[in-house]
């Protein structure tokens, strides 16, 4: 395939390829990965998989774990089938598809993750129009989005998502018309002492449990990545 870089995740443990132009992976996927409560046998599902970090990433913490990943170009469903295979994960596999309109039957999957896009369709776009359209959202594409996650989730099953803080309040309102509850918010801190540019919010299908805040993870301090982070982003530590 033209265009592909190789590097690796979680300390070089898993090799990791992706298209050279248009969206690169950045820490997003492997914090969302590690607020995944998964368990071996059961099978998850990614929308928006890219090139496959995120499963790549629970797939190494969760050994006999299944996942699947929905993506709607063609180029990285190929790119994240082969990441999934030279990394030895055969119980995973890459479905080209819409996430607004998912190919599966209602409540299919044990957990649901995404990293949907967040730029608003008024604001600058990037002039790699690949990167543009990852990244770009119509008004209601959180709310559909949602709206499909929650419908292929079993109940008493996780949804979980990571978008920019001012994202929020919107997505758990829409969480909560899904019927998800014990709704709880994860602020990423860029350092200590500064507001949160990016959250993780999970969800529990058919849940009645209360909304929380957790402290969150300080990203960056004095010396680089700080040690918590580390323990995630190479060490492939879950979150919560």
């Amino acid at each position: 395939m033209a265009g592909v870089t190789e590097g690796g995740l979680l300390g070089n443990r898993l090799i990791y390829k992706q298209l050279q132009d248009g969206h690169r992976s950045g820490f997003e996927p492997v914090l969302l990965a590690a607020c995944v409560p998964a368990q071996a046998g059961e099978t998850v599902l990614e929308v928006g998989t890219g090139a496959g970090s995120a499963l790549l990433c629970l797939g190494a913490r969760v050994p006999g774990v299944r996942g699947v990943g929905v993506e709607r170009e063609a180029a990285l469903v190929e790119l994240a089938a082969e990441n999934f295979r030279i990394n030895n994960l055969h119980d995973f596999s890459a479905i080209q598809g819409n996430a607004a309109a998912l190919p599966f039957a209602s409540q299919s999957f044990a957990h649901v993750l995404a990293n949907p896009p967040w730029f608003n369709v008024a604001g600058t776009a990037s002039p790699d129009a690949k990167r543009d359209s990852a990244h770009r959202a119509t008004p209601d594409l959180l709310a559909v989005w949602i709206a499909e996650l929650g419908r292929v989730v079993r109940p008493k099953g996780s949804i979980c998502l990571i978008l920019p803080a001012a994202s929020f309040a919107v997505a758990a309102s829409q969480l909560r018309a899904s019927k998800c509850g014990g709704i709880s918010l994860i602020p990423l801190w860029p350092r200590a002492g500064q507001a949160a540019k990016m959250v993780i919010l999970t969800a529990t299908k058919a849940s009645r449990a209360a909304d929380k805040v957790h402290p969150g993870l300080v990203l960056h301090d004095d010396q680089g990545i700080t040690p918590q982070a580390q323990a995630i982003l190479r060490d492939g530590a879950a979150l919560i």
